[in-house]
């Protein structure tokens, strides 16, 4: 049994509120995409959203057709005739860089007015800015390096991501200009749903975590044991020996979630884990294993975390998650909906540090708590000051329990993950809606 562990997650807004909020369409990074549609038989919950936190990739909606100037194959070579020109000549294509450190998308934060938390940007570098960087670097700047991103063709610009790790002399010529490393969880907490731009690049910053976390970790064959190298720009890597070439793809690792639901008695099954946040509860969730459908998976979590038995299982939506650790670079989060058979719990201490049933009205109350505000502006402010050089050494999760005022007695995680969504979708609905439908997604 392979039982996913969810960290303490806090929601950037107040549920339920900036109903009529859309996200710009004409704006260059707009996460929302045609393909996805919002169900009108289901209300909305928090803003009018699209797609989850991380889907919508603004400059990944499409693959360009290898014959295609910004394809990944046409625009490595274009890369590279820029990275060994040093005249500095015009380009039809415009690259953009966005360097990593350990895991951590470069960014920078800027002030808004009226009191608002500040907003930040990813510090995306052009191509000759970053060469001129990188030029008292001791390692050579080639192609290989980077890993293609996507495209935006009506600007002209190929965006590319690269790992500078082990180049620790940039990381105070990037400070001279108010730019630093950032989790890309932390980002996601401070992101303001409201705001097209920032959602667009968080999904930017979570597709690119995901693929160079998986460079770090596929460096060799696992069939030979061979050095891998990448191809299609880091799209994909294959294996240097001639006798091999084995490929070797991005690693997605898929979870179920789910929502466990009694329809007799009205109520959810939530848990809460000993990471988490105190007073945090959120929904079962567990590793597909081999041979097993997702049906399966969610019957068998459940009954093995919780002692419950799970009859109709009905899909809600899915969520890519690049903020998991290192050595699973991407989950990919399906949820669902379960309908309980049998009702005494019989938690798995192993697993879980509790599970309890949780009644609509109570559940509500847990999704409209202020604190989701609170976490936004929390999290907006540690990255303001961390690009002012003031990292602040104080864990997010410490300042979500500083509060003034009444606590709530338990709260959900916010809606930035897909836990949210399913329990919102429950709580705002009739357990007879639900009762039958073979896909209950808004997003």
């Amino acid at each position: 049994m392979r039982s996913i562990s969810f960290p303490p997650l806090i929601s950037t807004s107040p549920l339920r509120s900036n109903f009529n909020k859309s996200f710009d369409s004409h704006h260059p990074f707009n996460p929302t995409s045609p393909s996805l549609s919002t169900s009108p038989s289901i209300p909305a919950m928090s803003l009018n959203l699209q797609s989850h936190a991380f889907a919508g990739n603004p400059i990944k909606l499409k693959t360009p057709k290898p014959e295609d100037p910004f394809s990944p194959s046409s625009a490595l070579q274009s890369l590279n005739s820029q990275l060994l020109d040093n005249t500095h000549l015009p380009s039809s294509i415009n690259f953009k860089v966005l360097p990593f450190r350990k895991g951590r998308p470069l960014a920078t934060s800027s002030a808004r007015p009226n009191g608002a938390a500040p907003s930040w940007h990813l510090g995306w570098l052009g191509l000759a800015d970053f060469k001129a960087l990188f030029a008292n670097s001791t390692a050579e700047l080639t192609g290989d390096l980077f890993v293609y991103l996507g495209c935006l063709d009506d600007e002209n610009t190929v965006y590319w991501a690269i790992d500078v790790s082990s180049q620790e002399g940039l990381v105070p010529e990037f400070a001279s200009r108010l730019l630093c490393f950032v989790e890309v969880r932390t980002l996601m907490v401070a992101a303001d749903w409201a705001d097209a731009r920032a959602m667009g690049e968080l999904a930017i910053a979570g597709h690119a975590r995901a693929l160079l976390e998986w460079h770090g970790v596929s460096k060799f064959c696992g069939h030979c044991g061979g050095r891998t190298v990448p191809v299609e720009a880091g799209k994909r890597k294959q294996c240097s020996n001639p006798s091999c070439k084995k490929r070797v793809y991005p690693r997605v690792d898929p979870v179920v979630i789910m929502l466990v639901i009694d329809r007799e008695k009205d109520r959810a099954l939530l848990s809460k884990q000993s990471r988490f946040v105190p007073r945090m509860w959120s929904c079962l969730a567990g590793f597909i294993e081999p041979g097993e459908s997702l049906e399966e998976a969610v019957r068998r979590e459940t009954w093995e975390e919780t002692g419950i038995e799970v009859g109709e299982v009905v899909y809600h939506s899915s969520q890519p998650w690049p903020v998991g650790p290192n050595n699973m670079p991407c989950q990919l989060m399906v949820g669902f909906f379960a309908y309980a058979k049998s009702f005494d719990i019989n938690v798995d201490k192993g697993e879980l540090e509790d599970a309890q049933w949780h009644g609509r009205e109570d559940v509500r109350n847990a999704l409209t708590f202020a604190e989701y505000e609170k976490a936004q502006r929390t999290a907006a402010a540690k990255i303001e000051q961390m690009c002012k050089g003031v990292e602040r050494q104080q864990s997010l999760s410490s300042d979500f329990n500083v509060e003034s005022g009444e606590l709530a007695p338990m709260f959900v995680p916010g809606p930035f993950a897909i836990a949210h969504h399913l329990i919102s979708s429950w709580v705002y609905n009739e357990g007879s809606e639900l009762k039958g439908r073979s896909s209950l997604s808004s997003l």
